[in-house]
């Protein structure tokens, strides 16, 4: 497990717009993250369930710290996930289980429900942390999505640092593809993503994965997919996903929470858990979802037998969950 750093990015730029949205109202900040769904034993290791849920909480106050400062939601959400994708315990960055071909293929989005703005990449190898190129796609191009090559080629003409292929190899991630071999049921579908309502109102989403073990042919999920696995609106929410992608993405889960809430006039508990519990579940797709709504109501929505997250409100003492 790589060592969390608590030391806040100054050089993270906002965008126009995000300046000038910079006036505080007495909003309830708000703070949820997921570090993957899926079928962990937990209280099996109660050595590991602390580690995750340590690593959980640290992100946690970072992130209410900053939010409290009155950092944007878009630095907080780029800040958080970059811990969770530094640190192996996760499917993300460090984390990031291998493909068939034996490294990893990681990918990340960002929303950002001010103003519609989103920036994805998918397939990099070499970024240290994609959510950082996520960033950069929506705040420095015209262009939402980057992929492979020209998005490792954009990240190296940004300045990220960029790691060789063999440091995001963890030993955890080497087993999980070796029992895949023997066993493609036990694939682990985990991501890591955070959704935050800061100071001026503003909801941001964002999403970061290393995909499926074994993952064939270029295959991508739903985590860099606006709409799919991220999705923002003032209006409305913010949800971050993980889970099967490729189920996700057909059924554009992120969106149609945003869009039971507007159209349905649900509350995101509802508009989640419906979509989650049962849409989903009545196709045996597996997976959930965290989200916040504009008043900071928070949502935790899994089918999964495990779903790591965790959430602080403005105001409210920090939880962590695995099961």
């Amino acid at each position: 497990m790589i060592i969390l750093s608590a030391i806040y990015n100054s050089s993270c730029k906002e965008s126009v717009e995000e300046k000038k949205s910079r006036k505080i109202i007495n909003a309830k900040h708000a703070i949820v993250i997921h570090g993957g769904a899926g079928y962990y034993p937990a209280g099996q290791d109660s050595g590991m369930d602390l580690l995750y849920r340590q690593s959980l909480l640290h992100v946690i106050h970072i992130g209410d710290s900053l939010l409290g400062s009155g950092a944007s939601g878009v630095d907080v959400v780029e800040k958080c996930i970059s811990i969770m994708e530094d640190d192996s315990l996760f499917n993300a960055g460090r984390g990031s289980v291998l493909n068939e071909e034996g490294i990893v293929s990681m990918d990340a989005s960002i929303m950002n429900g001010l103003d519609g703005k989103a920036g994805a990449v998918s397939g990099l190898t070499q970024t240290r942390n994609p959510i950082k190129l996520a960033r950069l796609v929506m705040d420095s191009t015209a262009h939402v999505f980057l992929s492979g090559e020209g998005a490792e080629k954009f990240s190296e003409s940004k300045g990220l640092e960029k790691m060789p292929p063999y440091w995001f190899i963890s030993q955890k991630a080497i087993k999980a593809r070796e029992d895949a071999l023997k066993k493609l049921k036990e694939e682990k579908h985990g991501t890591v993503g955070c959704v935050v309502l800061d100071v001026y109102g503003n909801i941001v989403a964002g999403t970061s994965t290393g995909g499926m073990t074994m993952k064939k042919w270029g295959r991508i999920g739903d985590s860099p997919i606006i709409g799919a696995g991220t999705f923002a609106d003032n209006a409305s929410c913010g949800i971050s996903c993980t889970g099967h992608g490729e189920y996700f993405i057909r059924n554009v889960v992120a969106y149609d929470v945003s869009a039971r809430m507007k159209y349905l006039n649900e509350d995101i508990t509802e508009a989640a858990d419906k979509i989650i519990m049962v849409q989903l579940k009545n196709i045996d797709a597996k997976g959930g979802l965290v989200g916040l709504d504009k008043n900071g109501k928070v949502c935790m929505s899994f089918n999964t037998p495990t779903m790591f997250r965790a959430y602080k409100v403005k105001g409210e003492k920090a939880e962590s969950f695995i099961n």
